[in-house]
C-alpha cells in the first residue's frame, strides 16, 4: 500500500462533524446505523489499510462503525446522505458516514514516536472473536483484481473511490465528504482513484461485505493445555508490536517491499542493516575457506542503513513492482537469520547490493533516481570453491557486464574463446570492481565470438563465461575425473569451436563446464581427421546437468551437435564414457554413418537401417541418406553403453 500523503484535519469543536447543518440527536443517528449498518461497514473495509489482514479489517470496520454515534446532538454536514435513493437528505446517516469515513482514513495513519496513537489506530477491543478467524468470502477473479488494485491507492483515494461506487455521489459531492472528512487535496485522491476502472457494480460483491463473512478455526491442536501459555505470548507480543511498529525505531521505508506479514522476532532480526555480516577486509589472507564467506563488504554505500534495510525487506517481502528472479531449485524465500553483505555501492545508473547468507547469492539492485522498476535475483552458490567464487554480476547493461572480483584475484582480463592464438586484454579492477566487458549471454544472431573472463589467483588462471547468471560458469577441459581449468593454449584451442555451444545451458543454473575431447577418427576416403568433443554442464543444484557430443570436420570453425542428453551419467566422474554418431557425407557425395566412444570402448556395433561392427572406440561405415539406425557399445570391462541421442 502507498504510504498516506495527508493526514484527516480534527473536526470543529463540539461538532464531531465538518460544516454545520441539519441537527442530529442520538436517537436519529442510532436509527441510521441500524438501519445502513452494512453498507457502512462496507464503506469501512473498503477504506481501510489493505496491509492488515482481511480479519483484523473486518473486525475494525465492525469496531469504527459502531463508535460511529455522537455522545449528544450534534451538528450533521451540509453534504448529501446519498445523491439517489431512499437516504438522500438524511442527515443522520450523513452525520454516522462521515465519523465512519474520518475514523477509517485515521487507521490508515502510521504512528508516531511522541505522539498518543488515536483510538482507530488501535486494535479494537469490540467486537473480539476466540478461537474463530472471520473473513469475507471470495469473488471472482475480477473481484480480485480491484481488490489489488485498490490496495494501489492511497486512503484518500479509496475512500473517493467508494463514495463514488457505494454512494453514488458526484465528484463535487465526493470532495465535500472528503473535506468534511479532513483530507487535504480532495481532487489529487479522486484524480489517484481515476487509475482504477470504474468496476462500482464489483463493490457490493461478497469479496467486500464484511458482514457475509466465512469462519475458519485459529488453532485445535493442544489448545486447551496450551492456553496458559498462549495468553501470556499474546500479551508479550502485544506489547512488542506496538513498540516495533512505531516508526523512528526502524531503519527507514520498506521502498518496494510488500506489507509486512510477520513479528517474529528472529525474522526481524535477519531484516536489521545493524545485525548484517560483514567480514574484515584480510580475513581471506587467514582463513582455511575460500568462499564467499570470507569476502569483505565493499561499496561505497556499506553504511547506507536506508538501502541496506530497503533491500532487505524486498528480499524478505518483495512487492508486485520487484521483478524477481532465481536459477533452477533455488530458493526464494527470505534469509534465515543476518545475511553477510559483499558488496552496496552506485554501478552505471542502478543502486546494487549483494548478500550471500550461505547458501544463496541475493542482488537487489534499483535505479539511481528511484525504486520503481526494482529487482531481485538470486542464485544457489552451496558448496562454492575458490575455483568458482572469483567473481559476481554486480551489473548487466548495454550488453556489458560488470563484476564484483574476489579480493584474491590478482589479475582480470577479457578474451574471445573463438580466438585461441589471440592474447587476453586487462580489465580495470577498483575496489574490487571491474570494468565493463561484452557478454555473449543474451545476444541475439550469428554467432562470431564469445568473450570470456579470465581470472588470475595465487592458485592459477581460469576462465569463466557469462551465462546470464548471477555467477560465471568455470571452464574445464580434460577427462571427467582429472579435468583443469582452460587456460592454457591447449584447453583454449579444445574450446575454441565449441564455444557457440555454451548458450545452450544459460540460465540453467550451472556451476562449470567441462570439453573432453574423447576420440580423433580418420574420416573416410583420406578426408583428414574429424574430432569427437563431449561438453558437460554441471549444475549448482546437482541434477539438470546437460550433455553435447559434439563432431568437427578438418577446417570446420564450429562443431556440430551429434547427439546431446539431459541428466546422464555420459562424460561425467561417476561414469566417463560416451557414444555417439552421425551421419557424414564425404566430397564425393558418398554417405556414412561415424561413431565414436571414449578411449575405453572395445567395440561399437549399429543396429537398424544400418549393421555394421567394428573393433576399437571409432566406427566408419558406408550408408544411405537419411538412414536410421541404432548404436551399442561394449567396453573393455565388457559392460555395454548406449548411444546419446
Amino acid at each position: 500500500m502507498q504510504s498516506q500523503d495527508v493526514a484527516p484535519r480534527p473536526a470543529p469543536s463540539g461538532s464531531g462533524s465538518g460544516s454545520p447543518g441539519s441537527v442530529v440527536d442520538v436517537e436519529q443517528a442510532e436509527a441510521a446505523l441500524v438501519e445502513h449498518y452494512p453498507r457502512l461497514v462496507r464503506l469501512a473495509y473498503l477504506v481501510l489499510p489493505p496491509s492488515l489482514s482481511r480479519g483484523r479489517r473486518v473486525l475494525t470496520a465492525h469496531a469504527l462503525t459502531q463508535r460511529a454515534l455522537p455522545r449528544g446532538r450534534t451538528a450533521a454536514p451540509v453534504i448529501p446522505a446519498q445523491s439517489t435513493g431512499a437516504r438522500d437528505g438524511d442527515a443522520g446517516y450523513a452525520y454516522v458516514r462521515l465519523r465512519v469515513l474520518r475514523t477509517a482514513l485515521e487507521a490508515g495513519l502510521p504512528l508516531r514516536r511522541r505522539a498518543w496513537p488515536r483510538r482507530a489506530q488501535l486494535p479494537p477491543m469490540l467486537p473480539q472473536v476466540w478461537g474463530l478467524r472471520l473473513f469475507p468470502r471470495s469473488g471472482g477473479a475480477d473481484e480480485l483484481a480491484l481488490d489489488q488494485r485498490l490496495s494501489a491507492l492511497s486512503a484518500p483515494a479509496r475512500a473517493g473511490y467508494a463514495l463514488r461506487g457505494l454512494e453514488r455521489l458526484s465528484d463535487t459531492d465526493v470532495r465535500r465528504v472528503l473535506g468534511e472528512a479532513g483530507v487535504e487535496g480532495p481532487e489529487a485522491a479522486l484524480a489517484e482513484a481515476d487509475t482504477v476502472p470504474a468496476q462500482y457494480a464489483l463493490l457490493d460483491s461478497p469479496e467486500f461485505d464484511p458482514c457475509s463473512l466465512q469462519a475458519r478455526p485459529t488453532d485445535l491442536m493442544r489448545r486447551r493445555q496450551h492456553l496458559k501459555a498462549a495468553l501470556a505470548a499474546s500479551a508479550a507480543l502485544a506489547v512488542c508490536g506496538v513498540l516495533l511498529g512505531l516508526p523512528g525505531d526502524g531503519w527507514g521505508p520498506d521502498g518496494p517491499a510488500a506489507p509486512s506479514y510477520a513479528q517474529n522476532p528472529s525474522a526481524r532480526a535477519a531484516l536489521e542493516p545493524s545485525r548484517l555480516i560483514k567480514v574484515p577486509p584480510a580475513a581471506w589472507k587467514s582463513s582455511a575457506r575460500t568462499d564467499f564467506s570470507v569476502w569483505p563488504a565493499r561499496g561505497a554505500l556499506t553504511g547506507d542503513t536506508e538501502l541496506l534495510h530497503r533491500a532487505l525487506a524486498v528480499w524478505a517481502r518483495p512487492g508486485a513492482s520487484v521483478k524477481v528472479s532465481a536459477t533452477p531449485a533455488t530458493a526464494s524465500g527470505g534469509p534465515a537469520g543476518p545475511p553477510q553483505l559483499l558488496y552496496a555501492g552506485e554501478i552505471d545508473t542502478a543502486r546494487v547490493v549483494i548478500f550471500y547468507d550461505g547458501l544463496r547469492l541475493a542482488r537487489y539492485a534499483e535505479p539511481r533516481d528511484g525504486q520503481e522498476g526494482a529487482a531481485l535475483d538470486f542464485a544457489r552458490m552451496d558448496g562454492a570453491t575458490d575455483a568458482e567464487a572469483n567473481a559476481v554480476l554486480l551489473n548487466r547493461t548495454d550488453g556489458n557486464v560488470r563484476y564484483l572480483m574476489a579480493p584474491w584475484v590478482t589479475e582480470a582480463g577479457e578474451r574471445d574463446l573463438m580466438k585461441p592464438g589471440s592474447g587476453a586484454m586487462e580489465l580495470t579492477v577498483t575496489d574490487g570492481v571491474s570494468a565493463p566487458m561484452a557478454s555473449p549471454a543474451t545476444r541475439s544472431g550469428t554467432c562470431t565470438s564469445w568473450n570470456v573472463l579470465q581470472v588470475t589467483t595465487p592458485t592459477g588462471t581460469r576462465l569463466a563465461s557469462d551465462l546470464g547468471e548471477l555467477v560465471p560458469a568455470r571452464l574445464t577441459t580434460g577427462r571427467p575425473g582429472q579435468v583443469h581449468d582452460a587456460a592454457g593454449a591447449e584447453a583454449l584451442r579444445t574450446w575454441s569451436p565449441y564455444a557457440c555451444s555454451l548458450g545452450a545451458v544459460a540460465g540453467q543454473g550451472v556451476r562449470a563446464v567441462n570439453a573432453w575431447n574423447y576420440a580423433e577418427q580418420p574420416l573416410p576416403e583420406a578426408s583428414g581427421t574429424a574430432s569427437w568433443v563431449c561438453t558437460r554442464a554441471e549444475t549448482w543444484r546437482g541434477g539438470g546437468q546437460r550433455v553435447l557430443a559434439q563432431f568437427r570436420t578438418p577446417g570446420s570453425a564450429y562443431g556440430a551437435v551429434a547427439a546431446k542428453g539431459q541428466n546422464v551419467s555420459a562424460c561425467g566422474a561417476r561414469d566417463p564414457q560416451v557414444l555417439a554418431g552421425v551421419l557424414w557425407k564425404s566430397q564425393t557425395g558418398s554417405w556414412y554413418l561415424l561413431a565414436a566412444g571414449g578411449r575405453d570402448t572395445a567395440s561399437i556395433a549399429t543396429t537398424g537401417g544400418v549393421k555394421a561392427t567394428a573393433q576399437g572406440n571409432v566406427l566408419a561405415v558406408r550408408a544411405e541418406a537419411g538412414a536410421k539406425a541404432g548404436l551399442k557399445g561394449t567396453l573393455e570391462d565388457g559392460r555395454t553403453i548406449e548411444a546419446l541421442r
